[in-house]
């Protein structure tokens, strides 16, 4: 895909290309889609938010928002692993999420009326440990299909790379053409934690891929890719010195979710979010106590 101008946004031709690509393959890489200031301005807010993760010392939910932990008391240091709806405390990024780069990536692949069901920074910082992750279909993570009308078809996740995301600290990789393949039920076996343990070439093959058709996903920070709730994707443990942090939002067509996201576009105009958090992929996180709750279940004690 060509490189983005310095606005950031891509033309109506740029996004249509995308959107081809993306629907003939799974997946789609845009080269320079946040860039300039607005680049400086992202990793300063990311920054932002891993030091507000910091505060706490252990996994943390309140409504939306959530910061995954890794305490200091099995890894030597506390470490922030996943931040969720963290626009509920960062100005910036609330207004990415439904920024121009942002629209019209997403209207030639699904339309003016848009919600957003998932917002997440990961990162992947060095010396932390259960960095990498088995290769799944991110189906898996919406358990009520019968709240969306063709979830797959009017879905799309936005993966951004916050820093240079390389094979050596662990960058998305991915099945080109696996959305074609249907659920495939990858990592569903255990307690169905995708972070605890690495998937095998046998594991891969006996769902019928070739491991030699995965790709590597190398990007800098900037660069976006985009893949569907069907592609076959995962990443590696981070075995560099440098972090690797990496924004995700997955959005979808706002009438194929009536019951489910926070509205981000309205014909095509830009939606700020309410006063009070809509419910996203799991609504189980908004009836837990007023103020914030802490929880740790020490799965990552599990191989």
């Amino acid at each position: 895909m060509q490189k983005g101008r310095e606005t950031s946004t891509l033309s109506e031709t740029e996004a249509e290309a995308v959107a081809q690509f993306y629907r003939d393959h799974g997946y789609a890489i845009i080269k320079g889609f946040v860039n300039g200031q607005d680049l400086d301005d992202m990793r300063r807010e990311a920054a932002a938010v891993y030091a507000e993760g910091l505060k706490h010392p252990m996994t943390y939910y309140n409504g939306n928002l959530a910061f995954e932990i890794l305490p200091e008391k099995h890894f030597g240091k506390r470490y922030v692993q996943h931040a969720y709806w963290f626009s509920w405390i960062n100005e910036w990024f609330a207004k990415h999420r439904r920024s121009e780069r942002m629209r019209a990536l997403l209207r030639p692949i699904i339309g003016d009326e848009v919600k957003q069901l998932v917002e997440q920074l990961h990162w992947k910082p060095p010396g932390a440990g259960k960095t990498g992750y088995r290769f799944h279909q991110d189906y898996r993570f919406r358990p009520n299909p019968e709240q969306y009308q063709d979830i797959v078809g009017n879905s799309v996740n936005i993966g951004i790379a916050i820093d240079p995301c390389k094979t050596e600290n662990g960058c998305l990789r991915i099945f080109p053409d696996s959305h074609k393949l249907g659920y495939l039920g990858l990592a569903d076996d255990g307690d169905g934690t995708i972070m605890n343990g690495l998937s095998t070439d046998e594991e891969l093959i006996q769902k019928g891929l070739n491991p030699k058709d995965m790709l590597y996903v190398e990007l800098e920070p900037g660069d976006a890719v985009i893949w569907s709730l069907l592609t076959v994707h995962g990443s590696l443990p981070n075995k560099s010195d440098r972090d690797r942090a990496f924004a995700i939002s997955s959005y979808v067509r706002a009438e194929a979710s009536p019951n489910r996201g926070e509205w981000v576009f309205r014909g095509g105009e830009s939606v700020p979010l309410g006063d009070v958090p809509q419910p996203c992929k799991d609504s189980a996180n908004l009836n837990r106590p007023p103020g914030g709750v802490y929880e740790d279940s020490e799965w990552y004690l599990n191989d």
